[in-house]
């Protein structure tokens, strides 16, 4: 799946993506600063993995775990600081709930700081249901 958009390219594309420049973001993250390159790699290759660009550079990354029938988890959604404001992320998020593969299941995702974000894509809090077991 490509979308195109502005400057920008938004693509499932595996192998655009960059792994060094994936890592890179990640690293300058609250929730995957400290997860080891090899982790990142292996969540690539068993997840759908949607990149943004801006020409040849790699601006922007998320990542999704689904089972194709009932549900996703949106994770690691990163834009690259030099492009946060401008609208980048807001059309890769629009471009994941509304794709094909995705558009008719349910979607999850946690933030601790975004949440005013995705509650404009129908996202909703639902602190009374929702668990979690950390790995350790």
């Amino acid at each position: 799946m490509q979308v195109r958009f502005e400057d920008y390219l938004i693509s499932t594309d595996k192998t655009l993506l960059n792994y060094e420049n994936v890592c890179g973001l990640l690293a300058g993250t609250y929730w995957a600063n400290k997860r080891p390159v090899e982790q990142i790699k292996k969540a690539i290759e068993t997840s759908l993995c949607f990149g943004v660009y801006h020409g040849e550079k790699q601006i922007g990354f998320a990542r999704v775990i689904t089972d194709w029938a009932t549900a996703y988890w949106l994770c690691d959604v990163i834009i690259d600081d030099e492009y946060r404001g401008k609208g980048v992320g807001k059309k890769l998020v629009e471009t994941i709930i509304h794709s094909e593969e995705l558009k008719d299941i349910t979607g999850f995702l946690g933030t601790a700081d975004a949440h005013r974000l995705y509650e404009q894509y129908g996202f909703v809090k639902d602190a009374e249901s929702f668990m979690v077991r950390r790995a350790r």
